[in-house]
């Protein structure tokens, strides 16, 4: 009996990283698998947010399987500073180690962006290989917006990534994005057909949550009962902006308010945010990276969950920490544009409230007005569970995943020409 043909996965981050797009990836993967799907994945060494490769990995192949997924690594230069020249670096040195490994025959082919030049280049080889294969792109943030938003790309550079970008997103089959708004920036901004757009919302990543006992881990983490505790938790990158949270913590530590600001993570701004904080009294502390179990705690123990961007960042990503904190049935506190994609899934959730980016005096207050109300913030972290239980849904993201790629690829299957086209051979066997 003839084996179904696999869908490729091509991605640079991969479980068991548990943060950024990585947790995603992984979960939809398997998630196909389950659904009866052959899937296989190319991916890089385990690596963000700390960028380097994690004990263990670094070879310059390895497979493995994981929840059923055929994991292929692939080693690639990974810069120690994660500044824009050096990240493109990596990504293309990624990119040519796919392109450059043997593919079989996919029934269709899936590029996770970012990488966006990583994926480009997989664009490049599907159409010289497998010119018939449905190629998808699943955009879980926007690359030339991302870096204008944060100040890190102009000139030529960001010329030619906003190229790459609209080539790469207009010559899929479908381009899959994580939020309605995701959805308008890619037709107006780079003309891709709606007919050519989905929207598959992330979930979250977590198993549904226990009650713990909140008094015994506020305890064993050395927070006060009348202290008001506001957590962060993810990435630590210039995005987050969250030298701004440090200085919120020293606004606190002045006026002797009771109010905490807990950076839970790792990231490329880690140690000079740990440099800022030992050089002046702050409210503010960091914390490393937690197990599952421990980041559930911390979420339900905490009084106020934050998401902090840095001022400017308003269209680039949908932060996924938003789908845990919903998940955790605290309210959430959003220091970020007013017209942004954070601010509007907050509000349409009504699961918290929103302070303007990068005032660290905003910030402070707005914690101490979202504490000193406990049956509203009650209320708001209900509607935040609400909404993730009836919009954010990981089953109904996977269905939805599993049926575009049915339709796409029983339309390619009656579409194969009559007379077969030439196919390169390229690289190892997958």
């Amino acid at each position: 009996m003839q084996q179904p043909s696999p869908t490729l996965f091509f991605g640079l981050n991969y479980p068991p990283e548990t943060t950024g797009i990585s947790p995603y990836t992984g979960a939809m993967a398997a998630g196909l698998v389950r659904r009866g799907r052959d899937v296989r994945v190319l991916a890089g060494h385990p690596h963000y947010p700390d960028w380097k490769v994690a004990p263990g990995y670094g070879q310059w192949s390895r497979r493995e399987n994981i929840d059923g997924v055929t994991v292929h690594r692939l080693r690639h230069f990974i810069p120690s500073r994660p500044t824009p020249m050096p990240r493109a670096a990596a990504e293309v040195t990624f990119g040519i180690r796919q392109v450059l490994t043997s593919w079989g025959q996919p029934a269709a082919v899936v590029a996770v962006s970012p990488a966006l030049i990583s994926s480009a280049l997989v664009r490049v080889r599907a159409r010289l290989t497998h010119p018939d294969v449905p190629f998808v792109v699943w955009v879980q943030d926007l690359y030339g917006l991302g870096l204008a938003e944060t100040g890190q790309g102009s000139g030529i550079a960001a010329r030619l990534v906003r190229l790459i970008e609209r080539w790469l997103l207009r010559s899929a089959s479908m381009v899959v994005v994580i939020h309605d708004r995701f959805a308008d920036r890619v037709h107006y901004d780079f003309g891709v057909p709606l007919e050519r757009i989905a929207v598959v919302r992330n979930w979250t990543h977590l198993p549904p949550m226990p009650q713990v006992d909140v008094a015994a881990v506020r305890h064993a983490y050395g927070w006060g009962e009348d202290e008001i505790i506001v957590a962060h938790t993810g990435n630590m990158g210039v995005k987050q902006g969250l030298h701004h949270v440090v200085d919120a913590g020293r606004l606190a530590h002045r006026a002797g308010e009771k109010v905490r600001f807990v950076l839970v993570g790792r990231g490329s701004q880690r140690d000079e945010l740990a440099e800022r904080i030992n050089a002046e009294p702050t409210t503010t502390e960091i914390m490393p990276p937690l197990d599952d179990k421990a980041f559930a705690e911390v979420l339900q123990a905490a009084d106020i969950l934050l998401v902090n961007e840095l001022p400017g960042v308003a269209e680039m990503c949908v932060p996924s920490k938003l789908t845990s904190y919903f998940a955790s049935g605290r309210p959430v506190l959003a220091a970020t544009d007013a017209m942004g994609i954070t601010a509007q899934e907050v509000i349409t959730a009504k699961a918290g409230t929103t302070v303007v980016a990068g005032d660290p005096a905003a910030l402070l207050e707005g914690a101490k007005g979202l504490a000193a109300d406990g049956e509203e913030a009650a209320r708001l972290g209900e509607n935040g569970k609400r909404y993730k239980e009836t919009v954010l849904e990981e089953t109904f993201a996977i269905e939805r995943f599993d049926s575009l790629l049915a339709d796409l690829t029983s339309v390619a299957a009656g579409q194969i020409p009559t007379r077969p086209k030439k196919s390169i051979k390229i690289g190892t066997p997958l």
